[in-house]
């Protein structure tokens, strides 16, 4: 049996002060290393072996733009190899280490949602999920990090980001399953030659304390050491935040023929959570943005521990080989409440709930009083990359080639949290008025057992080439080959035969994936594309094989989309246009027209079509922007089952489906006032938006976010930032029976001191 409820509700304080005495000493321990450095940097360097390359040097319109200092990026690794974004026939939105410093931005779907068309579903029995363009993206296993799979669900943190990439569209020929919304990679801070460290703290509203840590050491002629850490503690409302990560990582031969890296990745949360709230007719509850109604024991605790080994092979003719093998641990332990309306009986003068009785004595109960919503699960995860890139003259053309393996193994265990027989766990009732939380009981009392597993193998192969056909044209085409085999089994619970097998399904997969794209560059700053791209979705992308789904094919979609990429004169602004069309073109639905089905039957059909725009750098030298925007107008189930007239998930022919709004996006200006002195603005947006299965419609929103920095010199910088100005009460993730607000008025002040 597994002792689940491992972290305590508040962790000792003992632990905190330990993890924020951790930041300081390695703040110290770098700082004396850096005081040290400029004695050794005066001597002559030694000779290069004879084994080394030297880096090779690409004429382009600019350097890369360090994601330290600019919003704009020019370059990507999402597209298989280090390309040019100006060649990847794909859309892709870069959100750099800049911008998530210039508004606080903490976790993944913070972060998210300052780019375009995005949108957020709650949980309710599976798994929250991100929408891309109104397609699955967490759940389908969408999310990397340095390009390989990030498979678990926990709550990701921006500390060790160098930037997130958001590559839009079918993109299964790069990645394998999945991606037909896109694909979100999260990529690593790497140790590098450049000195270069800071620490940093963060002072907010509610108790909100940040501690960070980016420290870079050279430890040799082409080695160096960095470390991040992060330590992050706050009330929240009532939803407590605590959490600390370190990520140390290891580059030595940097920039020669021979380059070596490891590095350990590790993420505790023991944060609180707040799953949701009921609708009042279709609306959202009149309460202050900042309302908590859970329980103070309700708690989402995990890890995610990750260790990375990579080498990379550079050969004299420029060609690259990138090999890289990663092993992962994933824990979660959550223990939500579903927050609902207690029943009439208990309402102030025995009425049901309505607009016109509810206020502050209204009653509303957790998770039926004695529910769990618990998430508990294990997934140990081990993946092998290895990726070719050459490039190389043939028949008078010019190609660019990637080819690669990968292989992934997943193993997952789930659990149930039962009522001890003692009796059940009673998490009391709370009223409008009381909105910080309230009530707790002891979690660890509940019983543990396994209720089921999830097995899996995954083999993919893929080659693509882009070929210069003329001075102005290039033609890339790929194609990848995907096997996928996964076993699911349930276990039995109940005592008469505890541990027996209830079921045991499983299903293998071999598909083939495509990818096409033409590119016309006139000149070095204009780029134009056409692209079409496949993807498929296997019935067991969220680690379970349902009755139907382990007899069913997977699904399959593609993509269409015409682009462009404009830099300016300057080279230092970025203008992405981009029309696309995806369709999901067999769906699953269920067999109505059969008595007894045994499988889902791929009827179903959905697209969604509209414009991207994106623009991030430098207007003028003093004014930098970055505008994400998204315009889907274009969205329906276009076929369901023949006999219901409805999909799988309850959605009618010719309805838009759920989580797609029309418009959605962010606008960030920021501009040099003084040499000291730098201010910025922005708007984050969204137009109304349905939950699937659902004839709720959640309003739109405007929010409005202020930022001031001050730098006072010698590394020393002071910023301001107000997030949501107005305080305005919005539902960001929806779910039919419920949904979370978005953040409320935030105020935060940071310090950051740069050696």
């Amino acid at each position: 049996m597994r002792n689940a409820f491992r972290l305590p509700t508040r962790p000792p304080h003992a632990l905190r002060t330990a993890a924020a005495a951790a930041l300081m000493a390695l703040g110290t321990t770098t700082t004396q290393a850096q005081i040290a450095a400029p004695a050794g940097a005066a001597s002559a360097p030694a000779p290069a072996p004879a084994s080394t390359v030297l880096p090779v040097v690409r004429a382009r319109v600019q350097a890369e733009p360090a994601g330290k200092d600019s919003v704009q990026a020019t370059t990507t690794r999402i597209g298989k190899g280090q390309q040019e974004l100006r060649d990847v026939p794909q859309s892709v939105t870069v959100v750099t280490e800049r911008l998530i410093d210039d508004r606080n931005l903490d976790t993944l779907k913070d972060t998210l949602k300052n780019t375009a068309g995005i949108s957020f579903l709650a949980a309710e029995g599976g798994e929250e999920d991100i929408r891309l363009r109104g397609f699955s993206l967490q759940a389908t296993g969408d999310i990397f990090v340095d390009g390989l799979r990030d498979p678990a669900f926990y709550e990701r943190d921006s500390f060790n980001w160098d930037r997130l990439e958001v590559l839009r569209g079918s993109a299964s020929m790069l990645f394998g399953r999945g991606s037909t919304g896109g694909a979100v990679n999260q990529v690593s801070k790497l140790p590098t030659l450049f000195a270069g460290s800071e620490v940093g703290v963060t002072l907010g509203n509610q108790g909100y304390l940040r501690g960070t840590a980016d420290l870079n050491v050279k430890t040799g002629d082409n080695a160096a050491l960095r470390v991040n850490g992060m330590v992050t503690l706050g009330d929240n409302h009532g939803a407590k935040i605590d959490k600390h990560g370190i990520a140390p990582s290891f580059r030595w031969g940097i920039g020669t023929s021979d380059e070596f890296l490891v590095s350990l990745y590790h993420l505790e949360n023991n944060n609180g959570i707040h799953y949701g709230l009921p609708w009042l007719n279709g609306k959202v509850l009149p309460v202050d943005p900042s309302s908590y109604y859970g329980a103070l024991s309700d708690v989402s605790a995990g890890s995610a521990t990750m260790t990375t080994l990579g080498y990379t092979k550079r050969f004299a003719d420029r060609s690259e080989w990138k090999t890289t093998l990663r092993v992962g641990r994933y824990e979660r332990d959550q223990r939500a409440s579903a927050v609902r309306f207690a029943a009439a009986a208990l309402q102030p003068g025995g009425v049901a709930v309505s607009e016109a009785t509810f206020g502050p004595d209204t009653v509303l109960q957790r998770s039926g009083g004695n529910g769990t919503h618990a998430k508990i699960q294990d997934l140990d995860a081990i993946t092998f990359q290895s990726d070719y890139d050459k490039k190389f003259q043939a028949l008078g053309l010019k190609h660019s080639v990637q080819a690669g393996v990968d292989v992934t193994k997943d193993a997952f265990i789930g659990f149930t949290a039962a009522n001890p027989a003692s009796g059940a766990l009673i998490k009391p009732t709370i009223t409008v008025a009381q909105n910080r939380g309230g009530g707790w009981v002891d979690e660890s009392l509940r019983v543990i057992h396994k209720n089921r597993d999830f097995e899996s193998e995954a083999l993919g192969a893929y080659a693509q080439d882009l070929v210069q056909l003329s001075p102005g044209w290039k033609l890339l085409a790929g194609l990848r080959w995907d096997r996928f085999e996964g076993r699911y089994r349930t276990y039995s619970t109940a005592t008469a035969n505890f541990g027996a097998v209830t079921g045991d399904r499983g299903r293998s997969d071999s598909l083939f994936s495509e990818r096409l794209g033409a590119l016309w560059q006139p000149t070095p700053l204009t780029s134009f594309h056409f692209s079409y791209g496949t993807s498929f979705n296997t019935s067991g992308d969220a680690y379970q094989f349902d009755a139907l789904g382990s007899n069913t094919p997977p699904e399959k979609s593609r993509n269409f989309e015409l682009g462009a990429k404009i830099d300016s004169e300057s080279g230092k602004a970025t203008l992405r246009l981009a029309l696309f069309h995806a369709t999901k073109y067999n769906e699953r639905n269920r067999d109505e027209e059969s008595v007894s089905p045994t499988n889902y039957v791929l009827s179903g059909q959905r697209h969604a079509a509209g414009f991207e725009i994106d623009v991030a750098g430098r207007i003028t030298p003093q004014w930098e922007a970055f505008v994400s925007l998204a315009w889907i107008p274009d969205a329906e189930v276009d076929r369901a089952s023949s006999v219901l007239g409805t999909t799988l998930t309850g959605e009618t022919v010719g309805q838009r489906p759920g989580l797609t709004p029309k418009l959605s996006g962010t606008v960030w200006s920021t501009y040099q006032l003084t040499p000291r002195l730098r201010l910025g603005g922005g708007l984050n947006a969204r137009s109304k938006d349905t939950p699937q299965q659902s004839s709720i419609v959640a309003r739109g929103f405007v929010t409005a976010d202020l930022m001031a920095e001050f730098d006072a010199g010698g590394g020393l910088l002071f910023k301001l930032n107000v997030s949501n100005l107005t305080n305005m009460l919005y539902a960001e993730t929806l779910y039919r029976g419920h949904y979370i607000a978005g953040k409320p008025r935030t105020v935060q002040l940071s310090s950051v001191f740069k050696f």
